[in-house]
C-alpha cells in the first residue's frame, strides 16, 4: 500500500464538523454547476444531522490529518430483499486531493458498514456528464441502473401536491 493511501483516515462526523460539512456541500454544488441550489445552513445541518432525530450520517475523509472530503448517506430499505441498505446522497473530494484514493476509501467504508450490518445494498446516483466518477464506480464493480428513471418533486410542485 502506498504511503499516500496510508495517510487517509475516515471518521464519523461530529457536530463540530458542521461548518466543514457545509463547505463541502457548497464546493460539491459548485463542481456540479448547481451552486444556486445549495441553500443549506449551519442550523439545518445541526438539526438534521445531529439533532434529536438525525436523518443522515456523514463520514469525513482526512488526508495527512487535513479534511479532504466527505460522504453523506442515509438508510433505505429494499422490499424485495427484506433488508436495509445505504443510499449515498453525496460524495465529494476536494480538487487538490483527487486521485489519491480518498473517494474509494469513503466507498469502501460504506461497503464495510453495509456488510457489518447485513444490509442488502449500497446505491447512489451520479450526473451523466461526470465521466471521471463513472469510471471509478465501474472499476469498483458498480453497475448503472439504466432501466430506472429517477423522479423528484420539490418546491412549489411539492407544496401543491401536499395541498390537494
Amino acid at each position: 500500500m502506498s504511503s499516500t493511501r496510508q495517510n487517509i483516515h475516515i471518521r464519523p462526523a461530529t457536530i463540530a464538523d458542521v461548518e466543514l460539512i457545509r463547505d463541502f456541500i457548497v464546493r460539491l454544488a459548485r463542481y456540479e454547476k448547481l451552486e444556486h441550489e445549495a441553500v443549506v445552513t449551519i442550523e439545518n445541518l445541526e438539526n438534521t444531522l445531529f439533532g434529536e432525530q438525525p436523518f443522515a450520517n456523514v463520514l469525513i475523509a482526512e488526508h495527512d490529518s487535513e479534511p479532504a472530503g466527505f460522504a453523506l448517506y442515509f438508510h433505505n430499505y429494499s422490499t424485495f430483499l427484506g433488508k436495509a441498505g445505504i443510499y449515498l446522497e453525496d460524495l465529494f473530494v476536494i480538487d487538490e486531493k483527487r486521485g489519491l484514493g480518498i473517494g474509494r476509501k469513503l466507498l469502501q467504508k460504506l461497503a464495510q458498514i453495509c456488510v457489518e450490518n447485513d444490509f442488502g445494498r449500497l446505491e447512489w446516483s451520479v450526473l451523466d456528464w461526470n465521466e471521471p466518477a463513472i469510471k471509478v464506480y465501474e472499476r469498483l464493480g458498480a453497475r448503472s441502473m439504466k432501466e430506472w428513471i429517477t423522479y423528484r418533486i420539490a418546491g412549489s410542485a411539492l407544496q401543491e401536491m401536499a395541498a390537494d
